[in-house]
């Protein structure tokens, strides 16, 4: 399983990571949950949540400083992903380039992925 964060984006979440741990709980385990679930304008939307409790059936990945955490399920669909983190005037936040999407929503958001993608919901 390949997941890529680049420079930026795993500052961002080692930073997350440092300000959720309280300064007398050791961060051994803190980690980032990645997954895909049904949603978004496309039909598929990422999801990321720090967590310490990473679920049975997940992948462990550490990226530099920053251990991952791959939904099982959703790893197919996040094979090969990169996720950079971009801070500019007009637009800030992850952007996920995947190359198991066929399709990418504007917002970026959300993608499809051929004949498996659910249906989508306009974006509001």
């Amino acid at each position: 399983m390949t997941v890529t964060l680049t420079e930026k984006a795993e500052f961002r979440l080692r930073s997350f990571l440092v300000g959720s741990t309280p300064s007398n709980n050791a961060v051994a385990t803190k980690g980032v949950r990645l997954s895909v679930k049904d949603g978004g304008c496309s039909g598929y939307e990422y999801a990321i949540e720090i967590t310490s409790k990473p679920q049975p059936d997940d992948l462990v990945i550490q990226q530099g400083e920053v251990l991952l955490y791959v939904d099982a399920k959703s790893a197919p669909l996040l094979e090969g992903i990169v996720i950079d983190f971009i801070d500019g005037v007009m637009e800030s936040g992850f952007k996920f380039t995947n190359p198991n999407a066929t399709g990418n929503c504007n917002c970026g958001k959300s993608f499809k992925a051929g004949d498996c993608t659910p249906n989508g919901v306009p974006c509001s």
